[in-house]
């Protein structure tokens, strides 16, 4: 293959770039995963990782990607058979969805149209029927990566509460945090599940837990089978900067790096960063006279925009053509809206002129695949982000 100059485009909504300070923290040389050294560099990633979650309880990691952390949310709280209450906002949800009934567990699932993120007021209308309590755990995804859907996380805490339903509360936020605003503790999370490949700016490979007290106390009733993800050998080792497996220490030395980039930063300016970059590429879009996936301005995503293509156009091809001349990738469709729309990542280690190659990238590519459009839009980007500084 020729050399193509200049560095590749990752523009897909994670795994997201790996900047320079993180790659350089994961090359040290690994140590002994059993001696001093490590046993205080657990300690310390261990308590960084808190403020990242927003929350004063124990957050648990385990090598693995956030499929593993949907697992162990779900296997350490509840037991074969109950009854879960899942919302379907797109193809992660779903997947969810299709875990917890393999692992023996019966969801209950509100539907959706993958253009709007959960609905509060339908949450509170099934567990209002749900007089004996069979639901034993209410399961939402905060930010949904295949549609660039934000879900309104308090709201449904608050719908839970006007239900007086006791169900564990549990959110998958593995492209929202460190990108979106997300408060363990002070939205009433039961467990947040994460991933280290989104706003982390993490390779793949390590997954979270962040759990509540009402969680821990569930996890001793427990009775699914487990045992790689078993809570518990971790909540008893992680204090003295153990694991009770070989631990993933090069991505350990990165998720240090990472928490410190986000915490000198500060959360509240990484969460305004991604607002801005956010809205700047739906002025875009807008001006290209297409439409954003996500319907209600109140739920659109800060991690990603995306993008549906009019009819008779294909998502994918346009995806191909950019892929082809400017060596850009872009987020595919997925599930249901495969081929109808693609995804703008704009997430992680990303500033203003990344965001205005990828938007330059997309409208010649739209351009160049015959797809109708107005011109303009990267213009429009460019308008907002200078008058918006």
């Amino acid at each position: 293959m020729a050399h193509r100059a200049g560095p590749h485009f990752l523009q897909i909504p994670g795994p997201s770039n790996v900047p320079g300070r993180i790659l350089r923290a994961i090359e040290r040389p690994t140590i002994d995963h059993r001696g001093p050294e490590f046993q205080a560099l657990a300690k310390e990633v261990l308590e960084k990782i808190k403020p990242i979650f927003k929350t004063k309880n124990p957050v648990i990691i385990f090598p693995a990607s956030g499929t593993g952390a949907w697992e162990a949310a779900l296997v350490n709280t509840l037991s074969p058979g109950d009854k879960v209450l899942m919302v379907e906002t797109g193809q992660f949800s779903t997947l969810w969805v299709e875990l917890a009934t393999r692992i023996g567990l019966k969801p209950e699932v509100i539907e959706g149209d993958w253009r709007h993120g959960v609905d509060p007021a339908e949450v509170e209308a099934r567990l209002s029927k749900d007089k004996g309590h069979e639901i034993k755990a209410v399961c939402c995804v905060h930010n949904e990566t295949s549609t660039g859907v934000t879900s309104r996380i308090p709201e449904v805490r608050k719908a839970i509460d006007a239900a007086g339903h006791p169900a564990l509360f549990m959110v998958d936020t593995i492209s929202g945090l460190a990108s979106a605003d997300l408060r363990h503790d002070e939205w009433g999370i039961d467990v947040t599940i994460s991933g280290s490949q989104k706003g982390l700016m993490l390779p793949p490979g390590i997954s979270f837990n962040a759990v509540s007290d009402k969680a821990l106390e569930a996890a001793k009733s427990s009775k699914m089978t487990k045992s790689y993800w078993e809570w518990s050998s971790q909540i008893g080792q992680n204090p003295t900067g153990n694991f009770p497996y070989t631990p993933n220490t090069n991505l350990l030395y990165g998720l240090n790096e990472a928490c410190d980039m986000l915490m000198d930063e500060g959360l509240e300016n990484v969460f305004a960063r991604h607002e801005r970059h956010a809205e700047a590429t739906r002025r875009a879009v807008r001006q290209w006279g297409l439409e954003i996936q996500c319907e209600d301005t109140r739920e659109y995503s800060p991690v990603l925009t995306g993008v549906v293509m009019p009819e008779g156009h294909d998502a994918d091809a346009v995806r191909k053509v950019i892929l082809d001349k400017f060596d850009m990738s872009l987020g595919a469709g997925l599930g249901k809206v495969k081929g109808r729309m693609f995804r703008i990542g704009h997430l992680g280690d990303f500033n203003d002129l990344m965001l205005c190659g990828t938007l330059s990238g997309c409208e010649m590519g739209l351009r160049m695949a015959g797809v109708p459009i107005q011109t303009g839009g990267v213009q429009a980007a460019l308008d907002y982000l200078s008058g918006n500084a």
